[in-house]
């Protein structure tokens, strides 16, 4: 019987070894060439839009969804989070045509002024970049006259975009929070 429990404990290694042997030879990743995915030469686009912030409307385009508490006495409304479907039009003006929405989260995470965490997509529907999209990630400083912020990537033709988007504001209402924003963005992409 001892002869018995011996082997199978040596088919029981082998068994073992051969799951690792396999498992290490299979890949988890490998080198590709831009060529292998399409890739043609990389270019720079630079895109003007104005966003419209709308919060105080019969029908708003940002809409809070998460707030500090009461005993929150911040200036800065921190703790603010605001959930976005903003349109991006040509022109400042409210009927202007719309060639993208921006869609994400805004939230207040500065104590002592107004700065945002912007995470959003700027989802295009107009002209050659109908049903691509940029991915913007940063802080905005939105009472500074100008902010920047990152473009970490993209979809559609904007695939593996990198870059980054300034944001001026246009106009806003302190009474109602509406605020129109020009946006000049500068992208990499293939």
């Amino acid at each position: 019987m001892a002869k018995n429990s011996v082997k199978h404990k040596i088919l029981i290694i082998l068994c073992i070894l051969n799951i690792l042997t396999t498992i290490s030879s299979q890949p988890f990743s490998k080198k590709l060439s831009k060529q292998s995915l399409g890739f043609k030469k990389e270019k720079l686009t630079h895109l003007h839009f104005y966003f419209h912030d709308i919060v105080t409307s019969p029908h708003p385009t940002a809409v809070k969804v998460a707030s500090a508490p009461i005993t929150n006495t911040s200036r800065s409304f921190f703790g603010l989070v605001t959930m976005m479907d903003d349109p991006l039009t040509l022109t400042p003006e409210p009927g202007s045509k719309v060639v993208g929405r921006a869609q994400g989260i805004y939230a207040s995470a500065d104590l002592k002024e107004i700065g945002f965490l912007m995470v959003l997509n700027y989802c295009f529907i107009e002209g050659k970049y109908n049903g691509s999209t940029l991915s913007i990630l940063g802080r905005n400083s939105v009472l500074k006259p100008m902010r920047e912020m990152a473009v970490v990537g993209g979809s559609g033709l904007f695939r593996f975009a990198r870059g980054y988007a300034q944001a001026k504001t246009h106009s806003i209402d302190f009474k109602t929070g509406n605020a129109v924003v020009e946006y000049n963005v500068y992208v990499l992409h293939y």
